[in-house]
C-alpha cells in the first residue's frame, strides 16, 4: 500500500478561512445584535401608539377616497380603498414586528440601542460622549403611560432614542445615564 500523498504547502484557497482547532464559529456579520448582553425590551403598548398614529392618517385617506367614490362613482376610488386597506394591514404587521425589534442594554461604558427589521441598526453610545438626555412624552404616549428617552451627543448621527418606556423606567434611565455621563466626562 503506497503512503498517502502529501498536501502541497502554500497559501490556502482565496475563499477558504484557516481552520483552528477549538476555534469558535465566527458570528454572522448580518446579525448585529451582540449575544452577550441582556437586552431590555420596550413596552408592547408602543404597538397601540403606532397603530393609532397610522389609523389617524389612514382615516383621512379613506374619507377622501370615500367622498371621491360617492361624488364620481369611478372604479379607481374603489381600487384606492382596497389598496389602502391592504397596505394598512401590511403596515400593522410591520409595526408589531418593529416594536418587538426595539431593545436597549446598559453596559459598563456605553448604552446599546437596537431596532429595525429590514435594515437593522445597532447604536452604541459611550457614556462619556453624551451631552444631554431628554425624556419626552406626547399626548398619545401619555395616554398609554409611555415616554421616550433621547440621547444627544456631539455628533448628530450618533444620537439614539429608546421609545416605549414606562415613565418610571425612563426617569431611572435618564438619571443613570446622566450620572454615568458625568462620571466618565470628568476623566476627559
Amino acid at each position: 500500500m503506497p503512503p498517502p500523498a502529501a498536501t502541497p504547502a502554500g497559501p490556502p484557497h482565496a475563499g477558504a478561512a484557516p481552520v483552528t482547532a477549538g476555534a469558535a464559529e465566527p458570528t454572522d456579520p448580518l446579525e448585529p445584535w451582540p449575544e452577550t448582553v441582556r437586552w431590555q425590551p420596550v413596552s408592547r403598548d408602543l404597538i397601540w401608539v403606532e397603530a393609532l398614529r397610522l389609523g389617524a392618517g389612514v382615516f383621512v385617506v379613506l374619507v377622501g377616497l370615500g367622498i371621491g367614490l360617492v361624488l364620481t362613482g369611478h372604479w379607481l376610488f374603489v381600487l384606492g380603498l382596497v389598496l389602502t386597506v391592504l397596505l394598512t394591514l401590511w403596515r400593522l404587521t410591520v409595526i408589531v414586528r418593529a416594536v418587538h425589534a426595539w431593545g436597549y442594554a446598559e453596559r459598563d461604558h456605553d448604552l446599546l440601542v437596537r431596532h429595525g427589521l429590514l435594515i437593522r441598526r445597532l447604536s452604541i453610545v459611550p457614556y462619556a460622549r453624551m451631552q444631554f438626555v431628554d425624556v419626552t412624552a406626547g399626548p398619545l404616549e401619555r395616554a398609554f403611560n409611555l415616554a421616550t428617552v433621547q440621547l444627544h451627543t456631539a455628533a448628530a448621527a450618533s444620537d439614539a432614542r429608546v421609545p416605549g418606556l414606562r415613565p418610571a423606567e425612563a426617569s431611572r434611565l435618564r438619571d443613570r445615564l446622566t450620572a454615568l455621563g458625568e462620571d466618565r466626562a470628568e476623566g476627559l
